[in-house]
């Protein structure tokens, strides 16, 4: 995407208009959200981190659409990541639309405090687990918790499941994984897929022992549901980079990403490592929010070869005096490799080719 996206409009068949609202949701990193006019509805789908700079962008980008927050009839998330519901607590007071988010994602818009703390702690303890040096830990910690103290808990008006996943001409699909709430949403042939596929990158993920209904499994899942709801789409918006026109293409090309990391973590696995190991063999040395995120998507990798019984922990007497553990290979590499290939190609009735 490039550096300073650009506001741009869209049309569904039925003649609905598309606001695209460019936010630097945190300084070089930007994020979209979208303004949707048709009838009597006035949606704003995300909202944005809640950073001075990107409310200011979120309000400038309702002013050129020529709307203003009073005309919102309602405010709809994708899913509760800091980038796109952030903004919320900052946009209420403003504005007397009702807000929507998935059951799944009620604790972390309205109830932010308590759940920061939960997943806090269980993000400790998965750091420990990973074999991650203490000295490095408390950094990233204080990273996860530095960015979330944006914002203050929001109540939320109503859920998706409640309202039968419709909302006057607007259907969602619950699509976890990415996040435990993740929705898509459709308006004609216009889909918001939200971060399910974003350019030239795998969304993050993190293991289930952190979020329930994350991880690749539910993310996999996720994907081939959504190729198939959104099957007759001209024209897909996402919340991070271009509109997608080809869904089926730019959903291979993250699988076969997904295939290429998760390979590598097969290679070095010929002797028995650490996530923390796997991750730096994987992703090389890393640093800051980054560190974070890459040992989280390896968590999510490890889960997975662990729980399809690809891969064992090879010390558990360590594991029951608090070591991290030390995981090896169940297979020769190359019968895991295409048991992987197999696995994957599943998710959409085909094989992968790579």
């Amino acid at each position: 995407m490039s550096p300073t996206p650009a506001f741009s409009t869209f049309e569904t068949a039925s003649g609905a208009r598309i606001f695209r609202l460019p936010l630097e949701a945190f300084p070089k990193f930007w994020a979209y959200a979208y303004a949707v006019q048709k009838d009597e509805y006035c949606v704003l789908i995300d909202t944005g981190s809640g950073t001075d700079s990107s409310h200011a962008s979120l309000l400038d980008g309702l002013q050129q659409a020529g709307l203003s927050p009073s005309e919102l009839t309602h405010v709809l998330l994708t899913h509760a990541h800091i980038d796109h519901y952030g903004g919320l607590c900052k946009l209420r007071p403003i504005t007397d639309a009702k807000i929507g988010v998935h059951e799944l994602d009620v604790q972390t818009v309205a109830h932010h405090d308590a759940r920061l703390a939960q997943i806090a702690r269980r993000l400790g303890s998965f750091l420990a687990e990973t074999g991650l040096a203490e000295e490095e830990r408390e950094p990233l910690l204080s990273l996860y918790r530095f960015s979330k103290a944006l914002y203050q808990s929001t109540p939320v008006d109503f859920t998706y499941e409640s309202i039968d996943m419709q909302l006057g001409p607007l259907e969602f699909i619950h699509l976890p994984g990415h996040c435990p709430g993740h929705v898509a949403m459709r308006l004609d042939d216009v889909v918001f897929c939200g971060d399910m596929v974003v350019e030239g990158v795998t969304p993050h993920l993190s293991p289930e022992s952190i979020n329930p209904n994350s991880g690749l499994d539910h993310y996999l899942q996720s994907l081939s549901r959504l190729q198939l709801w959104a099957r007759d789409a001209h024209l897909v918006l996402n919340g991070h980079d271009d509109a997608i026109t080809d869904l089926p293409a730019q959903i291979e090309l993250t699988r076969k990403n997904i295939l290429r990391r998760m390979r590598k973590a097969v290679q070095v696995l010929g002797e028995p490592l650490t996530i923390e190991q796997i991750c730096t063999a994987v992703y090389g040395e890393t640093g800051g929010y980054n560190k974070l995120l890459v040992i989280e998507k390896t968590g999510a990798y490890v889960e997975y070869l662990y729980e399809h019984g690809m891969i064992e922990i090879v010390n558990p007497s360590d594991v029951e005096q608090g070591q991290p553990a030390k995981y090896g290979l169940l297979q020769d590499a190359s019968v895991v490799w295409e048991t992987l290939e197999r696995n994957l190609g599943a998710y959409t009735g085909t094989q992968v080719n790579t």
